[in-house]
C-alpha cells in the first residue's frame, strides 16, 4: 500500500505526536519546552458557497507526513479525497488545483500496482451524522524540502470528491466532481504549556 498507514482518530492525537516529535528532534524532555516552530500545515475545507466542511493538518514525524483529515457536514458515505498539487481553490469545480499531488511520478491508487501518488488516500467515510475522520502517514514526504516536498513554488490543496474513489483508476480513481477544497498554509506550531 505504499507505507501508507491510516486510523481514525482525533486532531489532539496528531498535535500530541507532533509535540513528541519535536521534542525528540530538539533533544528536550517536554513539549512545553520547545521553541515555537514553522511544523505545520492547515487546509480548511470550504464548498463553493463558502460552507465549511472541516479541515485537514499535516505535520513533518517519522520519516515522513503525519495527515489529519476532519470533514463535517457532508453527506453520507464514501469521499475521494487528495493532495491536488496547486495551491489554489477556485470554484465551482477547484479545476484551478491541478491534478493529484504526484512528485514519484506513480499512477493514480493505492490498490493501482503502478501508483500510488503520494497524494492519494483511502476513502474518507462519512457517517450519518456528517462528519468523518482519518489519519493517514506518507513515507518519504515532507513539508518544505527535498524533492518530496508539499509545500513547493505553487502551493498545494485538499480536494473532498463528490464520490469514493475506485483506488485504482488513473488519474483520479473516478471519484467524481470536486465539491470541497482547501489550501494549504504553513503555521506555526506551538505548544500548549
Amino acid at each position: 500500500m505504499g507505507g501508507r498507514h491510516l486510523r481514525k482518530s482525533a486532531t489532539t492525537m496528531l498535535v500530541a505526536g507532533l509535540a513528541i516529535s519535536l521534542a525528540a528532534c530538539s533533544g528536550n524532555d517536554a513539549a512545553s519546552e520547545l521553541e515555537p516552530a514553522e511544523s505545520i500545515a492547515r487546509a480548511a475545507l470550504v464548498g463553493a458557497d463558502d460552507t465549511p466542511y472541516g479541515e485537514v493538518i499535516i505535520g513533518e514525524g517519522d520519516g515522513g507526513l503525519i495527515v489529519q483529515i476532519k470533514a463535517e457536514g457532508l453527506t453520507p458515505g464514501p469521499r475521494g479525497v487528495h493532495i491536488h498539487e496547486i495551491g489554489k481553490c477556485e470554484g465551482p469545480d477547484y479545476k484551478s488545483a491541478g491534478g493529484h499531488w504526484n512528485p514519484t511520478e506513480k499512477e493514480h491508487g493505492l490498490e493501482n500496482p503502478k501508483g500510488a501518488h503520494m497524494g492519494d488516500f483511502f476513502n474518507l467515510e462519512i457517517g450519518e451524522d456528517g462528519t468523518g475522520s482519518v489519519e493517514a502517514k506518507i513515507d518519504g514526504a515532507s513539508l518544505k524540502e527535498g524533492a518530496n516536498a508539499l509545500m513547493d513554488a505553487d502551493g498545494a490543496a485538499f480536494v473532498v470528491h463528490a464520490g469514493a474513489d475506485d483506488l485504482k483508476t488513473d488519474p483520479s480513481g473516478e471519484s467524481g466532481g470536486r465539491i470541497a477544497c482547501g489550501i494549504f498554509e504553513i503555521q506555526r506550531f506551538e505548544p500548549a504549556n
